[in-house]
């Protein structure tokens, strides 16, 4: 049984403008017009009038016996809250350019301090006019900002919906360390949880390992309480370590999965013998060999976001299709067990 329904905005990783990371979800139980949560908004309003244009129903509600349309004015208009990665603009342009014109309720940014301090220099009446503030008695017009703190604790951003934030690495710029974050999104009454990355340095590279407690969060729930993972891949297979820039390839995606089910595989050993229910001294343990991670992710759906566009290719292949089909020849090798599905604009996701 489903338990959130996901639009996929835009799904791209750019230089195409048009198909930018940009999600929209609700809990499956409800409607959209009952409220709406945007994960992410490098496109916007825009793209989701191109989306509705060619798909007039996607937001058309199951239990009625009228297919209802709305525009993509109207389904903005439902939104209560952004929450956002990190502060790049192929994530953030959407919800800039719609800042102002939003109807409806007031809409809170949910993010990590840092990421809310760069947006607060984009709404600084001289990149962008100032339409947001940390200040609960603004007007409505303006957004509100709402920090989530790294905490290893759920905050409930929505009715039923709550959210943990971790922090993971996206490279580094001449000021040091760049950040953006992994987000554990749970429906509260279900108890069923999907995990979003934003975009990810691979750990294997990275000057301090990041991604890995992530993984170390997610084992104990895979895949009865997290069975769907977004996780990006903005390159094909080929692109050197130093012209990452901060993302995944092929190669470093698997890589991220094999620890992943290496961390299940050490879960579900210890759960035998009880020892993940408490803290116990380090010791020495035999590490996982590859035969033990065969299936070890079945039943679980790993999503792949943000691939680049290659507009100078004149390919009609999509590279999304390209990074995918790499993706997955990768894990069959592996024999890890996860579904690998790319992620495209206009889609409708049940999780």
């Amino acid at each position: 049984m489903p338990v959130f329904d996901l639009v996929v905005v835009g799904a791209g990783g750019g230089p195409d403008e048009t198909n930018l990371s940009a999600y929209l979800f609700k809990p499956h139980e409800a409607e959209w017009h009952d409220g709406v949560l945007a994960l992410e908004a490098g496109s916007a309003q825009g793209a989701l009038a191109a989306i509705l244009h060619q798909n007039p129903l996607l937001f058309s509600s199951r239990n009625s016996p009228t297919q209802k349309t709305y525009t993509a004015s109207e389904i903005y208009s439902f939104l209560r809250c952004f929450l956002i990665t990190h502060a790049h603009l192929d994530h953030i342009s959407g919800l800039v350019m719609s800042a102002g014109s939003l109807k409806g309720p007031r809409k809170r940014i949910y993010a990590t301090k840092e990421t809310l301090n760069d947006l607060e220099n984009v709404f600084s009446d001289r990149i962008w006019p100032n339409l947001a503030s940390w200040n609960e008695d603004d007007d409505d017009y303006k957004l509100l900002y709402s920090q989530l703190h790294i905490d290893n604790k759920y905050r409930e951003i929505y009715p039923g919906i709550s959210v943990r934030t971790m922090s993971i690495n996206h490279g580094h710029n001449a000021k040091g360390r760049y950040g953006s974050s992994a987000f554990f999104i749970r429906h509260n009454n279900q108890n069923h949880e999907f995990l979003f990355f934003g975009d990810v340095e691979p750990d294997t590279i990275a000057a301090e390992p990041r991604t890995i407690n992530v993984w170390r969060a997610a084992a104990p729930k895979i895949p009865q309480i997290i069975s769907a993972i977004f996780i990006e891949c903005s390159w094909p297979s080929g692109r050197n370590d130093d012209t990452l820039y901060g993302h995944l390839n092929p190669a470093h995606l698997v890589n991220e999965l094999v620890a992943l089910a290496t961390e299940v595989v050490k879960f579900r050993k210890g759960e035998d013998t009880g020892i993940h229910k408490r803290p116990v001294k380090k010791q020495k343990r035999n590490p996982v060999g590859e035969e033990e991670l065969v299936g070890a992710l079945d039943r679980l759906r790993i999503y792949v976001t943000h691939c680049k566009d290659d507009l100078t290719r004149g390919s009609v292949q999509p590279m999304r299709n390209v990074i995918v089909s790499q993706v997955r020849d990768l894990m069959n090798e592996k024999k890890l067990g996860a579904e690998i599905l790319a992620v495209e604009q206009g889609m409708c996701i049940e999780i």
